[in-house]
């Protein structure tokens, strides 16, 4: 049901897309359907929670352990654009629809945008500890705020930013970008 819909919000959008379509497209009879939801917002919602598990659970997977410092932290950023770049359909789709959610569904599926940015976090409080990156805590929130902001913008500006840039050369220029705005070793 989540992919079905996921491509549907992707070619018609939320508000345009009905449940019977969401229903066809699932392969479920209406009927079926609303067995699972009571609306279209328990799709959407679904959805939401179903991609950012997702991106979190592969970035989780992707995290090098066993790496330290500014080498954990490139591969991080790595790691992250790489899920991105793998799931941008979902993303967008994610953050333009993500507003029709009631409300407390909404402040659901942001804590896991929370969750997602206090994995980066970690890696860049890791690096103060080490003694590689010389920042108050204020300025890793920033940090790691600025690096998911930075692994949407592929997506978000894909039109243009994937015409002139390959994954690997985007991530290297912001990579180099971020590293010049902070204090390190």
């Amino acid at each position: 049901m989540i992919k079905g819909a996921v491509r549907l919000f992707i070619e018609k959008g939320f508000h345009r897309t009905t449940t019977r379509e969401i229903a066809k497209e699932s392969g479920f009879s209406i009927g079926t359907l609303y067995e699972y939801i009571r609306s279209k917002e328990d799709v959407l919602y679904l959805v939401c929670d179903a991609i950012y598990e997702e991106v979190k659970n592969r970035l989780a997977h992707h995290l090098d352990t066993n790496s330290q410092g500014i080498t954990r932290l490139k591969k991080a950023v790595s790691a992250y654009f790489q899920v991105i770049d793998d799931m941008q359909d979902e993303v967008l789709v994610m953050y333009q629809e993500a507003k029709s959610l009631p409300k407390e569904a909404l402040s659901y599926v942001l804590q896991k945008e929370v969750e997602m940015t206090e994995m980066i976090e970690q890696v860049i409080r890791d690096c103060v500890s080490e003694g590689v990156i010389f920042i108050q805590d204020a300025q890793v929130k920033v940090v790691a705020h600025n690096i998911l902001v930075q692994g949407h913008m592929w997506t978000f500006r894909r039109w243009q930013i994937q015409k002139q840039f390959s994954l690997e050369e985007y991530t290297n220029l912001q990579i180099e970008q971020l590293l010049q705005g902070i204090n390190y070793k």
